[in-house]
């Protein structure tokens, strides 16, 4: 059952509230259509606040499809760097690259073609038909599934999955102001109902919300693992410069350049150097100093000095500031 109270009194409050965001902006439906395409390949697993400086590089050097399209590895991951997971800028390239191929230039505006494109699941379709092209769908991420949670006061396994929150979003109700709808729902998690300390003072809709009736503001979360991995990753250097390899062994960080690496399966001793967290992966590292015995095919050797400029990945930096502090 749909209710406009809800829809009205959220529309207001974001009305009041929104904060100025770039891909925000008064622009044609066009340059419009970009940015949404942009900021939500960019947000994926990204705060708003990391993602502006970034934002408004990426527009500056490539203001639409047609230049992402034939921008070069180099220029792209550049823009990119620092932001992590890469696959979501490749994905970018290659959907502006199927849309000026099958789409005549032109971001579809259908959920079907949307989702058939690199990098675009059913969140990413629905965000930018609400957001892009003004449809009545509500995007699903994380800060309108708390706001859903919280309002149903949902709490059980198979109450928060993600196809009952689909069918119970519809509570929210619609408006002709799609765009600002979707917006105005995500703003509501971002800026109040927040995982920690939500505050319901200033929340427009708390009179109808279950959780702020029962005073239970508890989050229940799926359960998702954590996958324990273990690596050797080995280290050459000569003459103040390190040797890497282009990544085509590993789905993480594919086609980019990291040290030479090889996966263990459940080693009895493991006595780790470093840890690194990437998404639900736990990355346990063991270093070894091998002498080079023979050529490792794709390796290239980068200059130690240059490193902090070098369009190589977040991961390898890390791991060369621990040997440069522990050598």
């Amino acid at each position: 059952m749909k209710d406009q109270f809800v829809t009205k009194k959220i529309l207001n409050w974001y009305d009041l509230n929104k904060r100025s965001l770039p891909w925000r902006k008064n622009v044609s439906p066009t340059k419009k259509q970009y940015f949404t395409l942009v900021s939500e390949f960019m947000l994926q697993q990204t705060q708003v606040a990391t993602v502006i400086p970034y934002f408004n590089r990426f527009i500056k050097n490539i203001p639409n499809l047609s230049s992402l399209a034939k921008t070069s590895d180099k220029k792209l991951y550049k823009l990119w760097e620092g932001l992590g997971y890469y696959s979501r800028v490749k994905n970018l390239r290659k959907t502006a690259q199927v849309i000026k191929k099958n789409f005549q230039g032109k971001l579809p505006d259908t959920f079907d073609d949307l989702i058939s494109l690199p990098g675009i699941g059913n969140y990413t379709a629905s965000a930018i038909l609400a957001i892009a092209f003004n449809k009545s769908f509500i995007p699903l991420d994380g800060n309108v599934e708390r706001v859903l949670k919280r309002y149903l006061f949902l709490k059980k396994e198979k109450e928060i999955t993600k196809e009952n929150l689909h069918k119970k979003k519809s509570i929210l109700g619609t408006s002709p102001r799609s765009s600002d709808y979707a917006q105005a729902l995500m703003e509501l998690g971002a800026l109040i109902c927040k995982p920690a300390n939500p505050n319901c003072l200033k929340c427009p809709i708390s009179k109808k919300c279950e959780s702020f009736r029962k005073k239970d503001f508890k989050l229940v979360k799926n359960s998702k693992k954590n996958i324990d991995k273990y690596f050797i990753l080995n280290v050459y250097k000569k003459d103040k410069k390190y040797l890497l390899v282009k990544n085509t062994k590993f789905k993480f960080l594919k086609n980019l350049r990291i040290f030479p690496m090889q996966e263990l399966s459940k080693p009895k001793k493991f006595n780790k150097t470093i840890n690194f967290k990437m998404s639900n992966m736990n990355m346990n590292i063991k270093i070894q100093y091998p002498k080079i015995v023979r050529e490792i095919s794709s390796s290239y050797w980068v200059d130690q000095k240059k490193i902090g400029n070098s369009m190589l990945p977040t991961f390898t930096k890390k791991v060369v500031k621990y040997l440069e502090s522990n050598l």
